[in-house]
């Protein structure tokens, strides 16, 4: 097999039914609840892919009845519903690419409870993520989760994509901090999947197979947040090296023993250019690979565990160690977290993979990034969660340059299958949606991929649920 990267697919028309399906949707909605203007369904149009399909029509539902509502009307119509939360997601996951009626849940944005006894929130999935964390942090909570896009990413995304983050290699993703969860299937019917507890075993755990399955088994309405204390204090470390090469060995050498790590995030020699031009941070310029390592804990413990990880670094050729004080701390998170953004403005096109492979393959994963880019002529930033394994390859092209996009598709398969080679996977937090489906078959066996879909039909037969994510044609 040997897929290309997702065409644009054709414009779906709308059913000669459907002004009826509209009709019946503002009646039990309410007008204020649907939108079906151009310029009104054109903001729903487009995700962070920068890829556009025009919805059909949109539902701004503001509670669990109106999901209901809108799934059983369209259910009955035959027609297609996309789940929507901040459109924030970077593989077309809420792209309407079959037509339909986008479902956006961004009006159900309340935190319904915070529990500090159980240590759990519970919230509607429009909650704004960086909204919650500044909730929880009076009573010395958080939910560690913490994808890049906090301050305008949905907790209803973050579960749709199972989102991480910098500080996955210590805490997990966001499937290990869910409890339960309230959802509705295509046809309206209403479910509920875990608790309150920490401990439950009575069933099939449903609530991490909803997790991370993109909308397309099921509408989430409220979900219950397991919470972690706030850190009694929190260091910032810097690291330069001369190479990639030695950067991916200082991971490697920070995760083979003893206590992980907050947060090890990688930034290449491109990636420090980006910051010494922006003037954010001051690194030397004969740095061309940097580290991010956060570590936490407690007043009495955090400089034992902070020279604990110095001491792993000891034997590598480390340009300088620096400790960034507390107000800087936030300043140096920000230069990381707008490397992303920057990017877009640097090329007319940046072309985002997020792949993840063994912490001990990262210096094999970079090299072989290196030849890719330097045999293909192809301009490759790299940066990401390293402590995970999990890195952003960034390409930065031309859609004008009919050189550079006739090696796009062959550049993405030879690192796709590096990244499979090396006993990796094609996403760590991203998701596949449409960027990604073509290439499903590399990573998940022939019996695997059957299972998938039958889950898939046992919760949507008819396949209206967020169609066309996913599975390959």
């Amino acid at each position: 097999m040997n897929p290309s990267p997702p065409s644009r697919l054709p414009v779906a028309q709308c059913p000669d039914h459907f002004p009826d399906l509209l009709h019946r949707l503002a009646q039990a909605l309410g007008s204020a609840c649907l939108l079906s203007s151009a310029a009104e369904r054109e903001v729903y149009a487009w995700d962070n892919t920068g890829s556009r399909y025009l919805p059909w029509a949109v539902v701004l539902a503001e509670s669990r009845q109106q999901v209901e509502a809108t799934l059983r009307l369209c259910h009955e119509a035959a027609v297609p519903v996309i789940p929507r939360g901040a459109g924030t997601g970077n593989v077309g996951g809420a792209l309407a690419v079959q037509g339909g009626v986008v479902l956006s849940l961004q009006r159900m944005n309340r935190i319904l409870e915070v529990s500090v006894e159980d240590r759990l929130a519970v919230v509607e999935p429009g909650v704004v993520h960086a909204d919650l964390q500044a909730r929880l942090q009076p009573h010395g909570l958080l939910w560690p989760p913490d994808p890049s896009s906090s301050r305008s990413c949905s907790i209803g995304g973050n579960l749709a994509m199972c989102a991480a983050g910098a500080h996955a290699v210590r805490h997990g993703v966001t499937r290990d901090w869910v409890l339960g969860l309230e959802a509705v299937l295509a046809d309206g019917a209403v479910f509920r999947t875990g608790g309150r507890t920490t401990k439950g075993v009575v069933g099939y755990d449903l609530t991490r197979l909803l997790i991370g399955s993109e909308g397309t088994l099921a509408v989430v309405t409220q979900a219950t947040l397991k919470l972690a204390p706030l850190p009694e204090a929190r260091r910032l470390l810097r690291l330069l090296f001369p190479s990639v090469a030695e950067a991916t060995r200082g991971v490697c050498a920070l995760m083979a023993e003893g206590e992980s790590p907050d947060a090890i995030e990688f930034l290449d020699g491109s990636a420090l250019d980006l910051l010494r031009q922006s003037g954010s941070v001051s690194v030397p310029v004969e740095g061309r690979a940097l580290l991010l390592l956060e570590v936490s804990g407690s007043a009495a413990t955090i400089e034992r565990l902070t020279a604990d990880m110095v001491h792993r670094l000891a034997s590598l050729d480390c340009l300088e160690i620096v400790q960034a004080e507390a107000h800087e701390a936030a300043t140096v998170w920000a230069a990381r977290y707008a490397l992303s953004p920057t990017l877009k403005k640097l090329a007319p096109k940046r072309i985002n993979e997020d792949v993840v492979v063994p912490v001990s393959r990262l210096p094999e994963l970079m090299d072989g990034l290196a030849r890719i880019a330097q045999e293909k002529q192809i301009p490759i930033v790299n940066f990401g969660h390293a402590g995970n394994g999990n890195i952003h390859v960034n390409l930065l092209v031309d859609p004008d340059d009919a050189r550079q996009m006739a090696v796009v598709a062959p550049v993405l398969e030879r690192v796709f299958r590096l990244v499979l080679d090396l006993g990796g996977t094609l996403s760590g937090e991203h998701g596949v949606g449409i960027q990604k489906r073509p290439f499903l078959p590399w990573e998940v066996d022939a019996t695997a991929l059957m299972l998938q879909r039958r889950i898939k039909a046992a919760f949507d037969p008819q396949s209206l649920l967020n169609p066309g994510k996913i599975f390959p044609d």
